[in-house]
């Protein structure tokens, strides 16, 4: 990676925030990061992080910590207006990146990386798509990744509760990355000083059939398949037929995931949070 900084900004610290400023922390750089949330500044200061909690984040609050030497990391949702109101103040930054989805290709199916067409009129696409070009008008980098998981979040965990339907026949293959391999491509790409307005999609090296991975995460955790409902009742994000592919951020990055599929990164989230489950299991 090129030389680091002295501090990162990161807009947004929840849970992919987070994953990354474990990084910034541990190569010995400052970390502030915004939350909305009093819960989530405290679990942030025991890190070593900075927090500054607001309902509404304060552009030049934000911009107080930015400057020449700083990168900038926004992995925020978009509300159609936060991401307009700061960008501009943030624009001074050594390296910018926008954590973006894989939701702005829609209804694309089939193989997915950063030439596919892009969907406007999806309706997760538009608020997407609009944060990204607000973004990248300030000279942040863009990486587009599908569903993030790791412990304390994912699919192990909603069939722990029973929580989890089976969409249809589940032979749709379904993009993922566990969020510590997408924190790492996020930090190198910031140190790597990256193009500005660079686009990249993330996953990991396997997309895999809905229902082969729910087959496993089942065997492994000893409980039966769930239900099947149809598809149109299922989070979209369970329906779509996409398989990501990533090579262009690996191949620039010479980033190798160390959760290169489900398994791998299942296997971690079930040692991880082995006492969650046993405890959503018992009830």
């Amino acid at each position: 990676m090129g030389d680091l900084r002295v501090k990162l900004v990161i807009v947004g610290g929840g849970f992919t925030g987070t994953a990354v400023a474990r990084r910034a922390l541990a190569a010995g750089l400052e970390v502030v990061a915004t939350t909305r949330s009093e819960a989530r500044a405290v679990s942030l200061r025991a890190r070593g992080v900075t927090p500054l909690v607001s309902a509404a984040i304060d552009a030049g609050a934000l911009a107080a910590h930015v400057d020449p030497s700083t990168y900038v990391l926004v992995a925020l949702p978009p509300d159609g207006a936060t991401d307009r109101a700061i960008a501009p103040s943030l624009a001074c930054a050594a390296a910018l990146a926008y954590v973006s989805s894989t939701a702005v290709y829609g209804g694309a199916s089939g193989r997915v990386d950063e030439s596919t067409a892009v969907d406007p009129g999806a309706p997760r696409a538009a608020p997407r798509l609009d944060a990204e070009r607000t973004w990248r008008d300030a000279g942040a980098s863009v990486v587009r990744a599908p569903g993030i998981y790791g412990p304390g979040r994912g699919m192990h965990l909603r069939l722990a509760r029973g929580e989890q339907r089976l969409a249809g026949e589940g032979t749709n293959a379904i993009s993922r990355v566990h969020v510590d391999d997408l924190a790492a491509s996020l930090f190198a790409l910031l140190a790597t000083h990256p193009r500005p307005g660079a686009l990249y999609v993330m996953g990991d090296l396997e997309p895999a059939p809905h229902v082969e991975v729910v087959q496993w995460l089942c065997a492994a955790m000893a409980i039966p398949m769930p239900p099947r409902a149809p598809a149109s009742e299922i989070d979209e994000t369970l329906r779509h037929d996409r398989r990501v592919d990533a090579a262009r951020i690996r191949a620039a990055l010479g980033f190798t995931p160390v959760y290169p599929t489900y398994r791998e990164g299942f296997a971690h989230c079930l040692a991880v949070d082995a006492g969650a489950i046993d405890a959503a299991l018992r009830r």
